[in-house]
C-alpha cells in the first residue's frame, strides 16, 4: 500500500478544515487550525544555478506556479551562485549544484537530481501526476538515468558557452 505524500495529506486537511469552517459560519476556532495546518507544510529549499539559462527559466516557470507555496514557506528557491558554499556541509560543491538540482528537505536531508524535480512536482498543483508517473518504483531508475544524461549535456553546453 502506498501512502500519500505529506503535501497531499496537508492539502486534504486544509480543505476539510475550510469546509468545517464554512459550515460553522466561519468560526475563528477553525481559522486557527487552517493556519496551523498550513504552517506544518513540508519545507523544501531548492538550490539551482541562475547562470544556466535553461535552469533559470525552468525554475522561474515552476516558481510562478508555486507562488502560494513560496509565500507559505513550503518551498524556497535559492541561487547557488549567491552562496557557493551553502551545501558544503553535505559534501556538495558549486560544480555539483551547477550540474544537477540540489535541495534540502524538512528533515535536513540532501535531495539531488531527478528526485528534486519529483519533490517539486509533488508540491505543484496540476503537476502531481508527473511525480506519480516519473517517481514510482518502476519508472524512477529510468527517470534518474535520463535526468542525469540531460543534466550532463546541459552542463557541458554551459561550460562551452563559458557561463562560469
Amino acid at each position: 500500500m502506498r501512502l500519500p505524500c505529506p503535501s497531499a495529506l496537508r492539502d486534504r486537511a486544509v480543505r476539510l478544515l475550510a469546509k468545517r469552517q464554512a459550515s460553522r459560519g466561519g468560526s475563528t476556532r477553525w481559522r486557527g487550525a487552517i493556519t496551523l495546518a498550513a504552517m506544518a507544510a513540508p519545507h523544501l529549499t531548492v538550490w539551482y544555478n541562475t547562470r544556466c539559462p535553461v535552469c533559470d527559466a525552468g525554475i522561474h516557470w515552476q516558481q510562478s506556479k508555486l507562488l502560494a507555496a513560496v509565500r507559505a514557506g513550503a518551498i524556497a528557491f535559492k541561487d547557488i551562485n549567491e552562496q557557493p558554499d551553502a551545501l558544503a556541509g553535505y559534501g556538495a560543491s558549486l560544480e555539483d549544484v551547477r550540474r544537477r538540482l540540489h535541495a534540502t528537505d524538512e528533515g535536513g536531508r540532501l535531495v539531488v537530481g531527478a528526485d528534486v524535480a519529483i519533490a517539486i512536482w509533488r508540491l505543484t498543483p496540476g503537476e502531481r501526476w508527473l511525480a506519480t508517473l516519473f517517481g514510482n518504483r518502476l519508472a524512477l531508475p529510468f527517470t534518474r538515468f535520463f535526468y542525469d544524461r540531460f543534466a550532463d549535456l546541459l552542463f557541458a553546453w554551459n561550460k562551452r558557452k563559458r557561463r562560469w
